[in-house]
């Protein structure tokens, strides 16, 4: 206990200081609020209309900002932040283009219930309304896309303002909060008083389910034939891993994990089945479509994941846990509907959860789809397959790296061929599909996770959209390793082509991409090159090997296809296997 006693002091000491009652600055109020929510680190872009808060940081040590290269690197970054360590992600971006520059980051989040924290600036209150100098109403061009927005009139109100921001955006359904500070506001000084407490009438998100509905989904597990487990993001969100784990061998029903549930429960399990829907396993698609009793435990049923929705588990009595009632029944009908946080419901299923003790013919059947068909691609040794570059990276890190990936075919080979075994391992923009996330979320998840390997894949596309970010790896020796699957073409574009329009490829050549080998040493990265499997293990042994930021380019196959797939318009089990 002694040697941790000056730590614990250090920081009481902080505390104190940054609770101390003085007159400042409204952006000296933001700081130090910001500190006392437990912010570790902000990512953000200086501009005029925050220039006061900015100055503010002028020689505050205690305080930790990552300047980044592109308003958008600064809001993936700090989306990667929060997606990697469960804590909520801070940006802050000036005024009209600055602000603007962060719409499809904030998209993106909201879309996969991350919980973060916008900050932008405008203009004078004085001029609100005037179309000033670089005035963008960012508060209404976000309101579809933020679980909250303020725009501050008042300095007094900063405290309280982002103390139930930080209150909004991490509690109930997780997601992003706006904060608008215009320049006048942050400039104003006032006596600063810390917020007391949080009350927020009509905002209580219910996390204690209704105790009669866990009895009707105990009933129904005892009565079922043929029952499956789709997990989503959502166990992740909650923290709920351990009780899915503890859950699936009590009831011992199998179980198929999201895109964004991916981690949530272990791969290599004997009753995990793989991730469903559009780019999913035969298992997983075809249990869906024979299950007798489906729970979607935190998972929003995606049209990805349920193809044609008419078609959609056509068997299945549907069980739908999720902390936001307005999820439940949106999609898909729902028979016993649980509101509530995934981790209480969980915990309060498991004393009273019977085993699925019908289910042994279809655990035997599910066995036999995964050892007849797993995912399958035709190796080559005369030119470099996505798919076992993917297997490669698994293979020499034993599936313990955090992943990131941008968007395409290489995000799709990434979820089907790394096997994740823990929680907030993968992070992939799943609902909005943002190409150009991938790279600085990967800063921002190695920020949050100094000591573990981060590897960031990427197509050559998506690459190119934040490139520019390279610079902050260089510069403060962030040790992302880069991967860029490169097939000189925008690949999931070209296969719907193929397979769909009918070989009519239109305006999908990359072929004029820079030399990302070029590109990583001309911003003070180590670059490397490898276009055969010898080449490739040597160039990723030399990055594994290198303590600070690498980029590999991987040259691949550029007519390769995602297999297994489902067409639009199609039911999910309607998949096209491909030629393996």
């Amino acid at each position: 206990m002694s040697a941790q006693t000056p730590e614990v002091r250090s920081t009481e000491q902080l505390r104190e200081k940054w609770m101390k009652p003085e007159v400042i600055t409204g952006s000296e109020i933001l700081l130090r609020s910001l500190l006392l929510e437990g912010v570790e680190c902000v990512f953000g872009y200086p501009g005029g209309a925050v220039l006061y808060i900015y100055d503010a940081m002028y020689g505050f040590e205690d305080f930790k900002h990552v300047l980044t290269r592109h308003e958008q690197g600064a809001i993936h970054a700090a989306d990667g932040y929060a997606r990697a360590s469960g804590k909520v992600g801070v940006c802050i971006a000036t005024s009209g283009p600055g602000a603007t520059n962060l719409v499809t980051g904030i998209a993106t989040a909201y879309m996969d219930s991350v919980p973060m924290v916008v900050i932008t600036g405008n203009v004078a209150t004085t001029l609100i309304g005037t179309d000033a100098f670089q005035e963008a109403d960012i508060t209404g061009i976000t309101m579809p896309i933020t679980k909250h927005s303020y725009l501050v009139r008042d300095v007094k109100d900063l405290p309280r303002v982002i103390h139930e921001a930080f209150h909004i955006a991490s509690t109930g359904r997780k997601g992003p909060v706006l904060i608008d500070i215009p320049k006048d506001v942050s400039a104003a000084k006032e006596l600063f008083q810390p917020a007391a407490g949080v009350q927020l009438r009509g905002y209580n998100p219910r996390t204690v389910p209704n105790r009669l509905q866990l009895d009707k989904l105990c009933r129904a597990i005892e009565d079922a034939e043929r029952p499956l487990i789709l997990a989503g993001g959502g166990v992740i969100y909650s923290g709920a891993h351990e009780a899915l784990f503890e859950f699936v061998n009590q009831t011992q029903i199998p179980i198929t994990t999201t895109l964004l549930g991916l981690g949530a429960f272990p791969s290599g399990h004997d009753l995990w089945t793989g991730m469903p829907g559009m780019h999913g396993t035969y298992t997983s698609n075809h249990a869906i479509q024979q299950s007798d009793l489906l729970i979607n435990i935190g998972a929003r049923f995606d049209d990805r994941v349920t193809g044609k929705l008419d078609g959609f588990a056509p068997h299945a009595k549907i069980v739908h846990i999720d902390i936001d009632p307005a999820e439940i029944g949106k999609n898909v009908p729902t028979d016993i509907p649980i509101v509530g946080d995934v981790k209480t419901v969980l915990e309060m299923l498991i004393p009273s959860a019977p085993k699925a003790g019908k289910a042994d013919a279809w655990r035997d059947q599910v066995t036999k789809w995964k050892a007849e068909y797993p995912y399958r691609y035709t190796d080559s040794e005369e030119v470099l397959k996505p798919q076992w570059v993917i297997e490669m990276l698994n293979e020499t890190t034993k599936g313990e790296a955090i992943v990131t990936t941008d968007v395409g075919q290489h995000q799709m080979w990434a979820a089907q061929y790394y096997k994740f075994n823990q929680p907030r391992s993968w992070i992939t923009s799943g609902g909005l599909g943002t190409m150009g996330f991938g790279f600085p979320a990967a800063i921002g998840a190695q920020t949050a996770n100094p000591d573990r390997l981060v590897i960031s894949v990427n197509g050559d596309g998506g690459m190119q959209m934040c490139s520019q970010e390279l610079a902050i790896c260089a510069i403060n020796n962030i040790p992302v390793k880069i991967v860029v699957i490169n097939n000189q073409v925008l690949g999931m574009v070209r296969q719907w082509q193929e397979l769909i329009y009918e070989n009519r490829y239109s305006h999908i050549d990359l072929a004029g991409s820079p030399d990302f080998v070029k590109l990583a040493e001309a911003y003070g990265v180590k670059g490397l090159r490898a276009t055969t499997k010898e080449e490739a293990r040597s160039a990723w042994a030399e990055a594994m090997d290198t303590p600070g930021p690498v980029l590999i380019d991987f040259v691949v196959e550029k007519g390769e296809n995602v297999y297994p797939m489902v067409t639009q318009g199609s039911t999910i089990d309607q998949m096209l296997m491909g030629d393996a």
